[in-house]
């Protein structure tokens, strides 16, 4: 992939960022790298979401990919394309781990397998990039939390939109108080996409270590559809909330000093995955946050794309609009707030990712930035934990087709 003029000078901008981060008299130790120290980094999971953040890690100044790890020999050849020419190859993360020339993995595995594997990192010494949602269920916050900050790792959940420039100044307009107060928030990720399709793969499970993928999930025959398709079925994903509504929720828990909510009402529907998902493919589902005098609603789908994906913050004053490319101030009527806009990308609104600004760099750069000062990343594990637990109690809702409430 060739660099476009604007991109090339950013990736130029990362040494000087890296070396701005070691304060002067700064000294490496064994918790941190210098500004020309070389991080080797293990890419666990290297299937199409890894690759494509190794695409971007991979150019970052004074980072090696030197192992890629997967169970599936397809991924694993594909990922080790993106690693250096001698870089290890494993089957099993446990040997990647294992490695003492490692220093910080990447993990792009199915959600199951987040928490297992991040805090067995943290046990090896090595710092954590990992995919979100960070928890796969609602008991596993504590110990990947605990994990962290007992083995004093650096851990960045993949929740990248805490690293773009123009949300972080939405979040500077939201705590200045210039839109009221916010009562609703309006959180939406929608998409006009036929997901469901079953295409026969041909998959020789022979490929595949299937034990090894299943991990703490039941006993199960392998399944092609499955294995690509594991963000629908609840052993390894849990669907649109944990997939899409993460996103957007880890961004109204950070401007608005939320943790978790207190309850949760959900919907879901299987408009064109009937028989195919266990996960629904167009969901809703209202939180609320009564401490805050909060709701906050999300919706989406598979069958339309109207507001795509996108987050309202509605006060008293105004209303702020965001997506991955902008943010809009909408005052009230009567309201003496002047409106304001801020363009930072290119396409239409509400689109899944943007050049600029390239949220996925920017983040992986701040983790890069925090390998080496041990600062804290923008998206530790404590963010991670709380933008999951609403998906996975709006999920709760959904399952049992009643009010959940947050446990006491």
């Amino acid at each position: 992939m060739s660099a476009s003029p604007s991109r090339r000078e950013f990736v130029q901008s990362l040494g000087a960022l890296a070396a701005g981060a070691v304060t002067a008299g700064y000294t490496a130790t064994a918790r941190g790298f210098a500004a020309n120290e070389e991080i080797t980094v293990g890419c666990i999971g290297t299937g199409g979401r890894c690759r494509r953040l190794m695409e971007s890690l991979r150019t970052i100044p004074g980072v090696r990919i030197a192992a890629v790890c997967d169970i599936w020999d397809h991924h694993r050849a594909e990922g080790a394309k993106l690693a250096e020419a001698k870089a290890f190859a494993a089957k099993d993360y446990r040997v990647v781990l294992d490695r003492a020339d490692i220093d910080a993995v990447l993990i792009g595995t199915p959600d199951h397998w987040h928490v297992p594997i991040t805090v067995d990192a943290c046990a090896a010494g090595k710092d954590v990039y990992v995919e979100k949602p960070l928890t796969h269920d609602l008991s596993e916050g504590e110990r990947v939390i605990k994990a962290q900050n007992e083995h004093r790792r650096i851990v960045q959940v993949g929740t990248q939109q805490r690293s773009m420039p123009h949300l972080q100044k939405a979040n500077e307009i939201v705590k200045s108080g210039q839109l009221g107060t916010i009562h609703k928030v309006h959180l939406t990720w929608n998409r006009n996409a036929n997901r469901a399709a079953r295409p026969n793969l041909n998959i020789d499970p022979k490929t595949v270590d299937w034990k090894q993928f299943l991990g703490n999930a039941k006993e199960q025959p392998f399944d092609e559809y499955r294995f690509r398709q594991w963000r629908w079925f609840w052993d390894f994903g849990g669907g649109i909330f944990t997939d899409l509504m993460v996103h957007w929720i880890d961004v109204v828990h950070w401007y608005l000093d939320l943790d978790h909510p207190a309850v949760a009402t959900s919907i879901g529907d299987y408009f064109h995955a009937k028989d195919l998902w266990e996960t629904p493919d167009t969901v809703q589902t209202l939180l609320r946050y009564p401490d805050q005098e909060l709701q906050a609603y999300f919706e989406g789908t598979f069958s339309n794309a109207r507001n795509a994906a996108m987050c309202e913050f509605m006060g008293t004053e105004a209303t702020l609009y965001i997506d991955r490319g902008r943010y809009e101030v909408i005052p009230e009527r009567r309201s003496k707030l002047a409106a304001s806009e801020l363009i930072l990308g290119t396409g239409p609104r509400g689109a899944d990712f943007y050049d600029q600004p390239d949220g996925e760099m920017l983040h992986l750069a701040n983790w890069i930035e925090c390998v080496r000062s041990r600062k804290r990343p923008n998206s530790p594990a404590e963010s991670g934990v709380s933008a999951a637990s609403a998906a996975h109690l709006a999920n709760l809702a959904l399952r049992s087709g009643q009010v959940a409430k947050w446990p006491s």
